[in-house]
């Protein structure tokens, strides 16, 4: 705040007072939530870290299992198994609150299916087909979390640099500016108030001595 657009009134003083007032108010929430959601961001992250984990064993149980099913009963087989899926997956896109912040919560269906719904028939293929389609169920459903919480967790980041910047200039900038335009004011006010009493006693003392001359 620049002291040239500052007017050295009382209205504005007080003005100004209330805007401080409002400013530390809105410091003290921010800070709140940004370390609100600093916490949440770490616990989630505590979460993302197991998922990758399970994404990368998951995929590397169904790589090996589907490996199996191709060298046990061929690839042609196998391929014929996944073409005759008739129900795939249906995902659902919801939303949960976070520390006021808006994130998503994915739904799946039809992830799962047995060896009677999977539309592939018994003659002609193996449990290492049923395994390895298990397998991939699996690596679809850790995938679909691990998506659900990286995304919640990119959006806590993107929320706490937000709030971390408010913070900031609340901090360092605006409430820092509005003391200075209030001591700025606040001196002003004393200086005026002082060239006032100065003016007065001037008057006062013209006044006596224009009364003494006109008494002689």
């Amino acid at each position: 705040m620049v002291k040239q657009d500052v007017k050295p009134t009382r209205s504005e003083l007080l003005e100004i007072k209330r805007k401080i007032k409002l400013s530390q108010a809105g410091y003290k929430i921010l800070k709140m939530k940004r370390d609100g959601l600093i916490l949440e961001f770490f616990k989630i992250l505590e979460e993302a870290k197991e998922i990758r984990q399970r994404v990368n064993r998951d995929h590397e149980t169904a790589m090996t299992k589907i490996a199996v099913a191709k060298a046990a009963d061929g690839a042609i087989a196998v391929k014929s198994a996944a073409f005759a899926l008739k129900v795939h997956p249906e995902i659902q896109l919801r939303s949960k609150n976070v520390m006021g912040l808006v994130v998503p919560e994915i739904e799946a269906t039809s992830l799962r299916a047995t060896s009677d719904t999977r539309g592939y028939g018994v003659i002609g293929t193996s449990t290492y087909i049923d395994e390895a389609a298990e397998a991939f169920e699996n690596l679809t459903e850790t995938i679909i979390k691990a998506a659900e919480i990286e995304t919640t967790m990119k959006r806590l980041l993107d929320e706490i640099e937000k709030t971390k910047r408010r913070v900031n200039a609340l901090e360092y900038k605006v409430i820092p500016e509005l003391k200075e335009a209030s001591a700025f004011i606040q001196l002003r006010l004393e200086e005026m108030e002082r060239e006032n009493i100065f003016r007065l006693k001037r008057i006062k003392q013209k006044t006596a001595a224009a009364a003494a001359e006109a008494g002689r």
